[in-house]
């Protein structure tokens, strides 16, 4: 049972429109073929009622009515009446599953609590409403007051009931004691459906899952993302992994393939980014950095597990950067059906590991502009270099730039300015070209671009055209710094005149 929708809300600063609710509910049932979607809790406001009318009357057309669930409350009736009005056919109604909670909450003995629970039951089936019950605080209930919870759940199993919800309210299980627990109640209570609620305050949701699967649980709670209150809840997407990888006798039917898609709606409704380490749906999960994990996967997929990202509708990954080896470029470039020479990767392969060291992240996309770049920068001998410089932008003054130049070995020094860094940095280069009696081509056209595709900002490539004894040439330069780049340019011009 997902309950996105209603636990998941309650995530801090989310709130769905009746819209996003609507498509949310519609991908659920529809598209991953979620078999019970907890929407909304009665009474909230106009908008949540209305949000649930809209759904309700969408399942209703569907043959989904008895999908749906409105979490309810003791409360004299008003949430069915709100549930009725709202076309909602399933209650989970919301009663204590700890003495402590009910003694210094409610304030009323269990003969009490238990009184008003039958009434409320008796409500919701007279007005064709069917009916779950939550043990809220269950597992406190089981810890600290288990006389209590048994002597709740004796009552309960003789009520016209169809489920009861069990759930680790404040995330305090440990997998042990759910099992445990569990355990102890299916066995005492064998033909009835209990569902386990977890949450993940101590990130063992899913562990937690696992072992209440093993304890003889018949449902599961979860929401996308693993959203809810504090640490959330167990998220859907790790949950259906674990148990179709470790526990194959039990079948169920959601559709792995949607589970990325509907993640990536959820992350941009709510507008709570997915980490990038986050199982299954996160942006790294399936992306191999380290050079020697590709060069296993061309040796028999030796990195590989049973997570395959294609199970997920996604792709495997091999990130380029610092510890990038050669294995993980020759994947990419397999992708772009591009081959070079072990001495031509070997130069690419260095050029990578730069960018990786000053932090910037270089995509598939990028290649073919890096290896153009190093290739390029290996056509010619480099008589000329440009040893350093310092770039000044301050407000109020025209931009310098001092220049330090190296011809056939000897050092030159000169500064200028101009009307932009560069324009400085192309003065000062014409005042050490004077001085040796040298020409300088004409620059004719200056252009910037990012690689296309690409979805960093590690690279851009600077392209200048110049006119020489009236011929044109272009050269480029490729840097995460857009003046860099032209002074690398610039640079690949002087040589190749010299030249």
């Amino acid at each position: 049972m997902d309950t996105t929708l209603r636990d998941g809300e309650q995530t801090s600063g989310v709130s769905f429109s009746a819209v996003e609710k609507l498509t949310i509910a519609q991908l659920l049932l529809e598209e991953l073929n979620i078999d019970r979607i907890e929407i909304a809790s009665a009474r909230v406001s106009e908008g949540e009622f209305q949000a649930v009318k809209g759904i309700t009357s969408w399942a209703e057309e569907k043959g989904y009515g008895n999908r749906i669930e409105v979490l309810s409350f003791v409360d004299g009736g008003v949430s069915i009446e709100w549930m009725k009005n709202a076309g909602a056919k399933v209650q989970n109604l919301l009663t204590k599953g700890s003495l402590n909670h009910l003694t210094h909450q409610l304030k009323k003995t269990p003969e009490q609590h238990f009184a008003e629970i039958a009434q409320t039951i008796q409500l919701a089936q007279d007005n064709n409403i069917e009916t779950n019950v939550y043990l809220e605080d269950w597992s406190n209930g089981m810890k600290n007051s288990p006389d209590y919870v048994f002597q709740y759940l004796d009552f309960l199993v003789t009520q016209p009931i169809k489920r009861i919800l069990l759930p680790d309210t404040l995330g305090v299980l440990i997998p042990s004691q759910t099992f445990e627990f569990i355990s102890k109640i299916t066995k005492k209570y064998p033909e009835i459906h209990f569902d386990f609620h977890a949450h993940n305050d101590y990130d063992l949701s899913v562990a937690n899952v696992l072992e209440a699967i093993k304890a003889g649980i018949k449902g599961l709670h979860v929401t996308v993302n693993g959203m809810g209150e504090r640490a959330g809840n167990a998220p859907l997407e790790s949950t259906v992994a674990v148990i179709n990888d470790f526990l194959p006798e039990i079948k169920i039917d959601i559709k792995e393939s949607s589970l990325y898609s509907v993640s990536k709606l959820v992350e941009t409704f709510t507008g709570y980014r997915i980490p990038a380490n986050k199982p299954i749906v996160g942006d790294n999960v399936f992306t191999q950095t380290a050079g020697i994990h590709a060069d296993g996967d061309n040796k028999n997929n030796l990195y590989f597990n049973d997570l395959l990202p294609e199970r997920f509708g996604r792709k495997r990954k091999y990130a380029l950067g610092k510890t990038s080896g050669k294995a993980n470029i020759e994947k990419n470039l397999q992708e772009l059906g591009l081959k070079l020479n072990p001495e031509d990767l070997k130069l690419v392969t260095q050029r990578i590991i730069e960018l990786g060291d000053k932090k910037e992240t270089v995509t598939k996309e990028d290649l073919p502009y890096i290896i153009s770049d190093v290739l390029d920068s290996h056509a010619y001998e480099e008589k000329i270099t440009v040893e350093s410089y310092v770039l000044v932008h301050a407000k109020g003054l025209r931009p310098s730039t001092t220049l330090c130049l190296k011809i056939d070995g000897e050092i030159f020094e000169e500064n200028a300015q101009g009307d932009g860094q560069f324009d400085a940095f192309m003065n000062a280069l014409s005042k050490i070209y004077k001085t040796k009696k040298m020409n300088l081509p004409k620059l004719i056209d200056y252009a910037v671009r990012i690689p296309p595709g690409s979805s960093s900002d590690a690279l851009c490539e600077t392209i200048i055209t110049w006119t020489n004894n009236g011929k044109e040439f272009k050269t480029r330069g490729l840097d995460s710094d857009q003046t860099v780049a032209a002074i690398i340019a610039t640079q690949k011009m002087l040589n190749v005149i010299i030249n």
